[in-house]
């Protein structure tokens, strides 16, 4: 197969009650499961990305809480890949670039947490190293930030990033319009 899904830190501190909750992380998170749940039925790869920070003074995914764990809705099943990271990026110090070169993988469909961080930093390195991508928008989530003394809502950091990928580094598409046809001969197909 040439494609593998890759979920990124769907991790407990992102939730109500975590140390970095983000807008509409339950709702990331059910479309993401659904996107598990799909590739899991077909047999397709997937990965597992999990954050744990290593940086003095971070505040959440510390080594060893219950913030670092992977949310309910996307728990790693005994047999998947999970790759641990340090940075945003995904590739940068991990095996993930020589897990998909191993598999023959071409296309990433890539889902998670955080939209303006995790996401866009994996999403351009994946696009860099050749890959094509898929976002699938409606299965990430961010939150609000500031500039210039200016609040800049969750919905506008999310919508904003996602502009700037898209077309150029990624597909951007919602969960329902990924499964809505038959994904698995469209996404493998494509490349063999």
């Amino acid at each position: 197969m040439n494609i593998a899904l890759i979920l990124i830190d769907i991790q407990n501190d992102y939730f109500p009650g975590g140390k970095m909750e983000l807008e509409g992380s339950i709702e990331a998170s059910l479309g993401a499961k659904t996107l598990l749940s799909a590739f899991r039925e077909k047999g397709l790869p997937l990965i597992h990305i999990q954050h744990v920070s290593v940086r003095p003074g971070a505040t959440f995914f510390i080594p060893d809480t219950k913030g670092i764990e992977f949310h309910e809705n996307v728990e790693p099943r005994r047999h998947e890949t999970v790759i641990q990271k340090n940075y945003p990026n995904s590739f940068r110090n991990t095996s993930l670039l020589e897990c998909l070169e191993k598999e023959s993988i071409k296309h990433l469909i890539i889902a998670g947490m955080m939209t303006h961080m995790c996401v866009d930093a994996t999403t351009r390195a994946a696009f860099d190293y050749g890959f094509k991508c898929t976002v699938v928008w409606d299965a990430c989530a961010t939150k609000s930030l500031s500039f210039d003394d200016k609040v800049i809502p969750a919905t506008h950091v999310h919508g904003a990033f996602l502009a700037a990928l898209n077309n150029v580094y990624a597909q951007v598409i919602t969960t329902r319009d990924f499964l809505s046809s038959d994904f698995v001969s469209r996404m493998t197909g494509e490349c063999s």
